[in-house]
């Protein structure tokens, strides 16, 4: 029983992160410094992934996949924070009646269970007929061995 309150904080969570980001909020991608290498952060420092099933600047996580990956979505042209992050490769799709940042065509996710800033745990997994990867300022996925994958996808 102790997982139900668990799971409600972290349904909140991410329905938190989600909401902060749509309407007028500007989303900002930055970069951090992990185990896994230097990756893509969002507005709130937690980190960013990418999901091997999308096509370019086309995602292909919706209904129920949003719950556990919410998109990184912003009200206005996103910006960058820090040198490793490059404004050329941020851009937008739409989402419905918002607009979800991309970065290099990749299209941007939280993980839910990631709670606090720094935390990597969506890393390789496998779940709604793809694989969740991080991804680095140079545009690419990164492997669990902080490795960039050369074959994006796209």
């Amino acid at each position: 029983m102790r997982k139900l309150p668990l799971l409600l904080a972290l349904g909140a969570l991410a329905l938190g992160a989600g909401a902060a980001l749509a309407g007028t909020s500007v989303a900002t991608v930055g970069s951090s410094t992990s185990r896994l290498g230097t990756l893509l952060v969002g507005t709130n420092g937690h980190t960013l992934y990418v999901f091997s099933a999308d096509k370019k600047n086309k995602s292909n996580c919706t209904g129920g996949c949003t719950h556990n990956w919410p998109p990184l979505l912003t009200g206005a042209k996103p910006k960058t924070k820090g040198s490793a992050v490059k404004s050329g490769k941020l851009g937008t799709i739409k989402r419905g009646s918002s607009e979800q940042v991309t970065y290099n065509g990749h299209p941007l996710y939280y993980y839910v269970a990631d709670t606090v800033a720094g935390d990597t745990s969506g890393q390789d997994t496998k779940l709604d007929g793809g694989v969740w990867t991080v991804i680095g300022p140079n545009g690419s996925p990164i492997t669990s061995s902080g490795k960039s994958k050369t074959k994006s996808g796209y």
